[in-house]
């Protein structure tokens, strides 16, 4: 089980990383930003979505070798789930009503957030090192 949790927490490291620094910054420097926008909003639930399965699925792993890190990857999950059940839909109605402010805002808790797990996602690595 061990190298599964490992395979899972690389993936799920991995793949955050990409999206949040590869693929949003792309859009935004090869599209419109309002159509970079529209992509993004699409995507993000399906971000969330990954984050928090392959979160879920390491944290099972994890049980079975090191509890600490099966509950380093519950709050990962935890965290997706609830940026994408409530905090998407609340970034959303800011942008929709030209809330900036309260958009900004947002959009920064978000942001740290996701940098939050990614260093719950590498304290599990390095754990595992």
């Amino acid at each position: 089980m061990e190298i599964l949790a490992l395979y899972d927490t690389a993936l799920l490291f991995g793949g955050m990383v990409l999206y949040s620094a590869g693929l949003a910054p792309l859009l935004f420097s090869t599209l419109p930003a309002a159509e970079a926008g529209r992509v993004l909003r699409v995507a993000f639930p399906w971000y969330y979505a990954f984050c928090g399965i392959v979160a879920a699925l390491g944290m099972l792993a994890f049980l079975f070798t090191d509890l600490v890190s099966a509950a380093l990857m519950a709050v990962v999950a935890l965290v997706a789930v609830s940026a994408r059940q409530a905090l998407m839909p609340a970034i959303n109605a800011a942008s929709d009503s030209g809330a900036r402010s309260r958009f900004r805002r947002l959009h920064g808790l978000s942001v740290a957030l996701n940098f939050g797990q990614l260093a719950l996602i590498a304290l599990v690595l390095w754990r595992l090192a």
